[in-house]
């Protein structure tokens, strides 16, 4: 075999791999910078998108690691309060309940303040105190379920706006070429998708929040439940 001949076309074999790889690598590239391009062509719209989910990143995590320490359950508080109870020790409850940092021990706090009283204005104490810490809990929620029904819809305009792109280019320039239509299209689709995705992260965000402050409004019932059966023991 001629080498000549035999290193021309490895060499041709080699150049011509060398040249798809590199045209592959070109047309990854426009394709990024297209996206790119889309997105910050519809700054409008992914700008507000952003900041929406930055926002329910930040009330998520603040609201978890508030949740979490309302959760957080003393050691023998209970049965402190009831022997302190018993041994007509009020403030010693009280300093007890102070040092505590949960709902239910601001809610027994202001139960040991009320006794001496008829039962039924212990009890509407206590409620109100409950109610009180319940709003804690849920600030900012409402927000998050704003932005889990916001997100979407801000996205679905996004979609709106590229497809009357669309159509404002194939009545004005008659002849419709596929350029044409595919800016329209990846710009409502791109929109469409970032609204969809802030929208189920911020949802689920909720919902989760929302199972997690069930569970203390169910720990907040049973503390007072449990406060006022000491309450009205025989003696008491």
């Amino acid at each position: 075999m001629n080498p000549l001949f035999y290193l021309q076309n490895g060499g041709l074999t080699v150049g011509d791999e060398t040249t798809n790889t590199t045209t592959e690598v070109a047309e990854e590239a426009v394709k990024s910078e297209g996206i790119i391009d889309v997105m910050l062509e519809s700054w409008y719209i992914m700008g507000p998108l952003l900041v929406l989910s930055i926002l329910a990143v930040y009330i998520f995590f603040e609201r978890s690691m508030a949740i979490s320490r309302a959760l957080k359950e003393e050691k023998n508080f209970m049965p402190k309060i009831k022997d302190y109870v018993h041994d007509a020790k009020i403030e010693s409850a009280r300093n007890l309940c102070s040092t505590t940092d949960s709902p239910v021990a601001r809610m027994l706090d202001k139960g040991l303040s009320r006794i001496g009283k008829p039962l039924t204005d212990i009890t509407a104490a206590i409620e109100n105190v409950g109610k009180l810490e319940i709003y804690s809990l849920e600030k900012n929620l409402t927000a998050l379920a704003t932005i889990a029904g916001a997100a979407p819809m801000i996205g679905f305009l996004g979609t709106v706006i590229g497809m009357v792109q669309v159509f404002y280019n194939m009545q004005t320039k008659g002849v419709v070429e596929i350029d044409d239509l595919a800016g329209g299209m990846k710009f409502a689709m791109i929109t469409t998708v970032a609204g969809l995705i802030v929208g189920i992260i911020a949802y689920v965000a909720y919902n989760s929040l929302v199972a997690r402050v069930s569970k203390v409004i169910n720990k907040m019932e049973a503390g007072s439940i449990e406060f006022l059966d000491i309450l009205e023991e025989p003696g008491k």
